[in-house]
């Protein structure tokens, strides 16, 4: 598997672009090597689980994180298009209370990771979108944590919403950045 790495403005968070092969048949690209993985991003990351969400146009998750089990995540769309957004919580690092975001398609198949220590969220910009991320740990509930997604210390830029945002009960309750549980 061939595997070109983009490093954002937060170095650790990188775009991964699979090679993929196209004939008359349709297409083929191996969503996942462990090999290539980490051959191209220098990173080992042991994937435990697999989440798959299915969501309408405007649905916004996040800012998501976890403080006990950490989850670092490769996330792809399989249908659809998202703007995707990582903020950097790791307390210690130059890019603390940082963001980078991207729009992630279906069509282009680009793939992002987010290290742990990072939080995460994203806005459905189609229809719907079929979001399907790895997590290097498992979800634990007691240690879920979630920022405000429009929080106006992060100024995450996100994309026009027509409408409203639809949103969880937990996201909408969802505290300010100045006072999240952040990483040491």
């Amino acid at each position: 598997m061939g595997l070109q790495v983009q490093h954002t403005t937060i170095p650790e968070v990188m775009v991964l672009r699979p090679d993929v092969s196209v004939d008359e048949r349709g297409a083929f690209q191996e969503s996942f090597n462990a090999s290539a993985f980490a051959s191209a991003t220098g990173v080992s990351a042991h994937f435990v689980q697999d989440n798959h969400t299915h969501s309408v146009r405007n649905v916004l998750r996040g800012l998501h994180y976890q403080v006990r089990q950490p989850q670092g995540k490769l996330v792809r769309v399989v249908s659809g298009e998202i703007f995707d957004a990582a903020v950097d919580l790791r307390r210690g690092s130059p890019t603390f209370g940082a963001w980078v975001g991207m729009v992630l398609t279906a069509e282009s198949r680009d793939q992002l990771w987010i290290p742990e220590g990072f939080a995460h969220g994203y806005l459905v910009l189609s229809d719907t979108a079929d979001v399907i991320y790895k997590t290097t740990d498992y979800w634990y509930r007691a240690g879920e944590r979630t920022i405000a997604w429009n929080d106006p210390d992060l100024g995450i830029a996100w994309p026009p919403i027509s409408g409203e945002a639809v949103m969880s009960e937990r996201d909408r309750k969802a505290g300010p950045f100045r006072m999240a549980e952040v990483f040491s």
